[in-house]
């Protein structure tokens, strides 16, 4: 892959794991929830189609040659949210809070500016309002 393809993978993934986690501000608040908790309101299926999103952004981080440390730290945090996620309202609220494809993003970027810094330097900036 370019450089210009592993900067366009990188801003695809910023923009759907927001999408997914930090989508919609909450009025009167700070919070913020994405299409992840709303998506998982669905009894069964929706939980389901929340991990195979996260999994197709881990598919992606994949691109960038993560260490083995740093890939099962993601796939803890789908599987954590996965399967905590599919306990009815419980699970909802902690999806609305726990934001798995963020904390993802965050390990991602983390590698990328030890990595390369260089691209992380031009890719879009990630708000402070959602940084971990």
């Amino acid at each position: 892959m370019n450089h210009t393809e592993r900067l366009a993978t990188l801003n695809r993934i910023r923009k759907f794991s927001r999408l997914m986690d930090t989508a919609i501000g909450i009025p009167g608040t700070k919070f913020r929830i994405g299409l992840d908790p709303i998506i998982g309101l669905v009894p069964g299926a929706g939980d389901l189609v929340d991990t195979a999103f996260s999994a197709y952004l881990i598919y992606l981080a994949t691109r960038f040659k993560l260490p083995p440390k740093t890939f099962g730290k993601m796939i803890y945090n789908i599987s954590l949210e996965a399967v905590i996620g599919s306990i009815p309202l419980i699970g909802d609220i902690f999806d609305a809070f726990y934001k798995s494809n963020i904390r993802n993003l965050a390990l991602l970027e983390e590698h990328l500016a030890v990595v390369e810094p260089e691209l992380t330097a031009v890719a879009e900036p990630i708000s402070e309002s959602i940084k971990m």
